[in-house]
């Protein structure tokens, strides 16, 4: 039922979404169809997964054009207004390369047989929404290693048709900036902070050396936040002593703040990052406490022409909070729902059929016993409804498991590990 009480179609309701297990593996410098349901462009489904483009994509793309314009008109000021088509073929190149990068992540879960909902270009970098955690450290080093080293790859593979043109040249400068683009992804990536792939690395040694996840989501995670003040201050610094190629004289004017607004950005996405994973990860060391056998409601058969007031007065009698629909020979075949009867007033109960009040059992409504965590989820997810029959192994009924009861045992978890 929603919040105002009111019934709601069991095709509606569904269970909280279980945290994603690959978190998001960003590649940084500047990045950010078909609508998505959480924002974006459908652009394609390579290996079955779907890519989006979010909106923000675009006042990157854009900004992007406009940098790397101004910069060709310094070492290119013969083609005119030209560089700006010029600077945007280098900023669909370069997220063609995010893209790539995303896809590495991609294709090395779906050889370990990890689920991945969606691949999203967006602000600042690439998100693989891997959905489940990675059984081994061994696995997930590797599933973090494959995207900066992808990056890294293709940094050779630029640099390497560098030599095969004329420096100085259209093709030559797009082939450097794309070379320089990814090498600073690649580098970023691998700096040993959560949420960057680097910090997933670390998560995976220090969890191989202590045999606990949950360390190495701890370690990487604090180091991810050190690292976010790091660039925060030490950004700036590095860009006007020269450190990173410039040779400004002074602090100071536009530049001194396009830096200092840069590294604020870069090091709020660490930061927020890092603390996200932290509190996911604390979330699902609760998960196992959702289990099927100890959300389930006791419950009472009935048969369908049972009037709603003798039902609930046979519940009431076994201590019962909900009714199960059985046939002639005791099999059920349907659902009360809890919100159906709260909409009956009491005088009318009388003369309801509590048959009148279920929902007839589809395939994926009877759940077992013994599911946890986030198996549990994930079943309740796949089959959307209101109330589920809760089953034991042997086939006999448990009781009745109410989605309501399952959102509020999520929403406890994550309250006491926010």
């Amino acid at each position: 039922m929603d919040e105002s009480g009111k019934p709601q179609d069991p095709q509606e309701s569904g269970p909280p979404q279980p945290p994603k297990g690959g978190k998001e593996r960003r590649a940084p410098a500047p990045d950010g169809g078909k609508r998505s349901p959480g924002g974006g462009i459908l652009m394609g489904r390579p290996f079955g997964v779907p890519v989006y483009v979010a909106p923000s994509w675009f006042l990157v793309a854009a900004l992007i054009t406009w940098v790397f314009g101004g910069q060709l008109e310094r070492v290119l000021p013969e083609l005119g207004s030209a560089r700006y088509l010029v600077s945007l073929f280098f900023a669909v190149a370069f997220y063609a390369s995010v893209l790539i990068h995303e896809l590495a992540h991609t294709v090395a879960a779906l050889r370990f047989k990890l689920p991945v909902r969606r691949i999203q270009l967006q602000f600042f970098g690439g998100v693989s929404e891997i959905e489940k955690e990675s059984e081994t450290p061994g696995r997930e080093f590797v599933l973090a290693f494959v995207g900066p080293l992808l990056s890294l790859v293709l940094a050779g593979v630029f640099y390497a048709g560098m030599q095969l043109v004329e420096p100085g040249t259209v093709p030559g400068v797009l082939l450097a900036g794309l070379m320089i683009s990814n090498l600073i992804v690649a580098v970023f990536n691998f700096l040993p902070g959560l949420p960057l792939d680097g910090g997933r690395m670390l998560r995976a040694v220090v969890w191989k050396l202590t045999g606990n996840p949950m360390s190495g989501t701890v370690a990487a995670a604090w180091v991810g936040r050190a690292l976010a003040v790091t660039v925060l201050i030490g950004l700036p610094l590095l860009t006007h002593t020269g450190a990173l190629g410039n040779t400004r004289p002074e602090i100071g004017g536009a530049d001194s703040l396009t830096d200092a607004l840069l590294a604020a950005i870069l090091a709020a996405i660490i930061w927020t990052g890092a603390g996200n994973s932290l509190r996911v990860a604390r979330l699902r060391e609760r998960l196992p406490d959702l289990q099927a056998r100890n959300l389930t409601r006791r419950a009472v058969p009935v048969e369908t022409e049972t009037p709603l007031s003798e039902a609930l007065r046979r519940a009431n009698d076994a201590g019962a909070s909900a009714l199960v629909v059985v046939d002639g020979q005791g099999e059920p075949t349907a659902l009360v729902r809890e919100a159906a009867i709260v909409g009956v007033p009491e005088h009318r109960r009388p003369w309801v059929a509590v048959g009148t009040l279920a929902q007839d059992l589809r395939d994926g409504m009877r759940v077992s016993a013994e599911l946890a965590g986030e198996d549990l989820l994930e079943y309740l997810r796949a089959t959307p409804a209101t109330e589920y029959l809760v089953v034991e192994d042997t086939g006999e009924i448990y009781g009745v498991l109410s989605t309501a009861d399952v959102e509020r045992a999520f929403v406890s978890a994550m309250a006491r590990h926010s």
